[in-house]
Order: structure tokens, then C-alpha cells, then sequence
């Protein structure tokens, strides 16, 4: 089951960052990802090892809180923390690679832009898929076309899937009815929640998140 409401951690370093984490647990936050791209010591490629002790100072701050982590663009890590899955970008690891590594139960994401890629992450057997930019973001450089309300509209009207479609990309609390209304199961939230952790009750409220209402995946074997 995927909670609708994802927060990513956001921070100028690796404290900031844990501190973060451990504000949106205390705030009632259900899903937290670990993600460092803005850290340049951090972004793929970095240090291994500070990745991982960061990673398990966040899969012990969330396992206190019971709120389930998903470790951004490292599998490896996310397997060796024992966290709750991973999140692959479209420049990181094949989510079938991923899955031969990881433990059955750990669940995996992917980010698409287009219908095509959506697709092909489906036929990965990923447990959600990450679509957006809703709308332009300060939090990840580089982004693909914005999507809009139509870009969402024409690819969930098309899409037919069980799996959760996860909204992402500069998305605050006026934006949730439509997003919903526009076919998409979730939304992941950086810059406005880290700005204000009282807003993760409010878009609870908004996405009706409690842990009953969450989305169900299943894996095809």
C-alpha cells in the first residue's frame, strides 16, 4: 500500500536534512524519501559511505516515528538499510535490475514525463510511478517539460493502471482537488512542506491520506 502524501527531504546539508526528516515524522508524515541531489558531495557518484550512514541515521529516525523511507536513485543502499524501497530517476538504475537485488517486500518508484515513459515503467513492474513536472521546481535542476493540469489530464485519460500515479514538482496545497480530479493517485511534496510542516495535516485532509485510504500495488509474478 502507498501513502498519497510523499515527502522529500530537502536541506543544505546532511543535518538539515535529518532534521527536516525528523520535523515531517513528528508532523504525521507517512512517507518520507531521502534524496541529496542538491548536495554535491552527495549526488550519485559521491561518497558511498556518508550516503549510507546518513541513510541509516534516516531509516532509524523513521523505523521510531513507523514512517516508511524510500531511499532516492540507490538501491544498494536502500537494500542495506533495510528501507522501505527506492525511487529510480530516469538517469539511474533499470527498475528490473533494481528488483533482482532488492528484498521481495521493498517497493520501487520511477519518474516519467511522458505517456511512453510511464509505459515502459509499468512493464518494469514498478509499485508507483512519479509523474511531473506539475509545474517548474527550485528543487531539481535539469526537469523535463512542464505538465500542467493538461499534461496530467492527457496522460492519465490514456494511461489505464492500477498502479499509483504520483504527482510531483512545485505542487501546494491549491493544487491538490485538481490534481486529484485529473486522474492522479498522490502527490510528493519538497519545497512547500519544508517551508511549513503543519501543512502535511492539511494535505492529508486534501487527499483524504489517512492509513486506510492509501493506494494498493500488487506485483505480477
Amino acid at each position: 500500500m502507498i501513502p498519497k502524501l510523499h515527502y522529500i527531504s530537502q536541506g543544505n546539508s546532511p543535518k538539515e536534512h535529518l532534521e527536516n526528516i525528523q520535523k515531517a515524522c513528528t508532523s504525521g508524515a507517512e512517507l518520507v524519501q531521502l534524496r541529496f541531489k542538491n548536495i554535491p558531495a552527495y549526488r550519485t557518484g559521491g561518497s558511498e559511505k556518508k550516503f549510507l550512514k546518513i541513510a541509516k541515521e534516516a531509516r532509524e529516525l523513521t523505523e521510531y516515528f513507523q514512517t516508511r523511507l524510500i531511499i532516492n536513485d540507490n538501491y544498494k543502499i536502500a537494500k542495506e538499510v533495510k528501507a522501505d524501497g527506492v525511487h529510480l530517476g530516469q538517469t539511474d538504475s533499470c527498475p528490473t535490475i533494481a528488483r533482482k537485488h532488492l528484498y521481495s517486500w521493498q517497493i520501487i518508484g520511477g519518474t516519467a514525463n511522458t505517456f511512453k515513459d510511464c509505459e515502459t515503467l509499468l512493464d518494469k513492474q514498478v509499485n508507483y510511478i512519479s509523474l511531473g513536472p506539475f509545474r517548474a521546481s527550485t528543487t531539481k535542476e535539469n526537469t523535463p517539460p512542464v505538465l500542467g493540469l493538461m499534461g496530467y489530464t492527457a496522460i492519465t485519460d490514456v494511461l489505464k493502471t492500477g498502479t499509483p500515479i504520483i504527482g510531483v514538482g512545485g505542487i501546494t496545497t491549491t493544487d491538490v482537488k485538481s490534481i486529484l480530479e485529473a486522474g492522479i493517485s498522490g502527490i510528493a511534496i519538497s519545497e512547500a512542506i519544508t517551508r511549513d510542516f503543519n501543512l502535511i495535516s492539511e494535505f492529508h485532509q486534501l487527499l483524504n491520506a489517512s492509513s486506510s485510504a492509501e493506494q494498493r500495488y500488487t506485483f505480477e509474478n
